[in-house]
């Protein structure tokens, strides 16, 4: 009620479009916690669908002990179509394309790129929201088409590219590396531009060791991939 909605995040995992049926023992936990961080740190540039993720706040009857620390209350929102991928490297799916087409996102890249190398500057690759089968990766104008509103389109993709930049020297001073990520954008009960859903966890993430990092070659990461590659 009064516009808002409890999300209580799964420990389950998935690769491929498949979901798991075995559960990693407080990953929704750590998912909850590191959105939460994130949507805080973000405060500044962009505000989030984040209400609390204190079990106080929610309505008595929702009260359970078996979802504390993995929950978030939040305002409804209404989501953009694309989901909005940020990369800093070259890898992954974007990988793929490159050597296919030497394009992503029907964005043309210079010749000779290796594999897992940093970009000159983060570039924005969105993508579909598929009801069934794999999301697929759009240009700008679709994403554009899609939204149905030029202008706050291009608001979503400077908001994402400033959000990743934010995320991504934070994490280096850190020792780690953030490869890529992706955003969900939507507009809430006051037509402002949030961002949703989850932010900067493993799921939506690739996260790379820098002390290990090498151009040329696929990197050791703390992110899922290794359930990738396991399937």
């Amino acid at each position: 009620g009064d516009g808002r909605l409890l999300m209580v995040t799964s420990d389950r995992i998935s690769a491929f479009d498949v979901v798991m049926d075995e559960p990693v023992p407080d990953k929704g936990r750590v998912l909850t916690a590191m959105s939460a961080f994130w949507f805080e740190q973000f405060r500044g540039v962009i505000g989030s669908h984040l209400i609390s993720t204190d079990l106080a706040d929610l309505p008595t009857s929702a009260q359970q002990p078996e979802i504390a620390g993995r929950f978030m209350l939040v305002r409804r929102a209404e989501m953009l179509p694309v989901e909005c991928i940020v990369r800093g490297y070259i890898t992954g799916s974007g990988w793929k394309d490159y050597q296919a087409t030497g394009a992503i996102s029907g964005l043309e890249l210079p010749a000779g790129l290796q594999e897992s190398e940093q970009f000159p500057e983060p570039i924005f690759t969105p993508s579909t929201k598929a009801e069934e089968g794999h999301d697929e990766t759009i240009d700008f104008e679709t994403a554009c088409g899609l939204v149905g509103d030029a202008a706050l389109m291009e608001r979503v993709r400077d908001a994402s590219i400033a959000l990743y930049e934010f995320a991504r020297d934070h994490a280096r001073e850190r020792g780690v590396i953030l490869a890529d990520t992706k955003f969900e954008f939507g507009l809430n009960g006051a037509g402002e531009l949030v961002v949703g859903d989850e932010v900067l966890t493993p799921d939506s993430s690739r996260y790379w060791p820098a002390d290990t990092y090498e151009p040329g070659r696929s990197q050791p990461s703390f992110d899922k991939q290794y359930v990738r590659d396991w399937a």
